[in-house]
């Protein structure tokens, strides 16, 4: 297969600095960025998903940053339908024929570098059906369920992960049978090239840079920000670590300091997932982030 050109992959845990580094690269290829943050892409939340600043944008054209509203639906299905549909016109616009993907949302990354298996659509009354019982019943009801019509996918579901269960309940319903009956792996050719980069630290300076970036956030109107959305905190959009625990506060259940210290344990505890789900991928090359990451960046895909 002809290759339409050459996608450079930044991931890596959060507050690593996969948005500096990707806008250098970018900026020293003539490359266009395409976001895979599955927070960044609602418009509303700039401060409490690190969005790129509208500076930082300025510098490199984005993509898939701030285009939907928190009430949309989206998925990592529709992802990868929409960045294979964009692909090849940003592979024009390159002299070089590089794009670079930056993100940390390890479902978003897969799904454009090894493709997703084929799900149903789901219909909105199959959503609104697996909500309400979900709101009404509480997640035991949903796990009740796929016990019921998925044991094997249940066998092996993370089941602190609602999102991924009220998800693979709709799919039970949608097709008439096990969502695990059609997950099959199977990676999907692409008509580019992929080059992986991991940026990471060692645990403790990682952990200290999240503990500054909430810091950060807050000082840049965290709180702000999640009063404003408050009135739609029953979003799956807004199910995310910094708004949750603002929630908590505004509603009584803990004071201010312990929120914004709850938001730095949970994003640390989230950046240790992504450490663990990057570790079964062998084709990351990792890097640290130092100031000269990007030009190696550069040097490795221009070999």
């Amino acid at each position: 297969m002809e290759q339409e050109g050459t996608l450079i992959v930044i991931t890596g845990p959060t507050g690593v600095g996969k948005t500096a580094t990707a806008i250098e690269v970018a900026r020293q290829l003539g490359a266009e960025i395409i976001s895979a943050d599955s927070r960044q892409i609602f418009r509303e939340i700039p401060i409490g998903t690190a969005a790129p600043t509208v500076e930082e944008m300025r510098q490199v054209p984005h993509h898939f940053v701030g285009i939907k509203g928190l009430a949309d639906y989206y998925s990592a299905a529709q992802f990868e339908h929409d960045v294979l549909e964009l692909l090849p016109g940003l592979f024009e616009r390159s002299p070089g024929r590089y794009v670079v993907m930056c993100g940390g949302s390890m479902m978003y990354v897969d799904a454009v570098c090894r493709g997703i298996d084929d799900m149903p659509t789901i219909s909105p009354e199959v959503r609104e059906r697996v909500k309400c019982l979900a709101e009404n019943c509480g997640i035991e009801a949903v796990v009740a369920q796929l016990e019921l019509l998925d044991p094997e996918y249940l066998k092996i579901a993370d089941r602190c992960n609602h999102k991924r269960l009220l998800h693979a309940l709709e799919i039970c319903y949608q097709a008439g049978k096990p969502y695990s009956e059609l997950r099959t792996g199977q990676v999907k050719e692409r008509p580019f090239g992929i080059v992986k980069i991991g940026l990471n630290l060692p645990r403790e300076e990682l952990f200290e840079r999240i503990n500054r970036r909430v810091d950060a956030m807050v000082a840049a109107g965290l709180e702000q920000e999640a009063r404003k959305v408050y009135p739609l905190r029953h979003l799956n959009s807004l199910n995310t670590v910094g708004f949750k625990e603002m929630f908590a506060y505004f509603d009584g259940l803990m004071d201010f300091t312990t929120a914004v210290e709850r938001i730095k344990k949970n994003t640390r505890v989230y950046a240790k997932k992504q450490i663990c789900w990057y570790a079964k991928d062998s084709s990351i090359e990792w890097l640290n982030p130092s100031p000269d990451a990007p030009s190696r960046i550069v040097e490795m895909v221009n070999k």
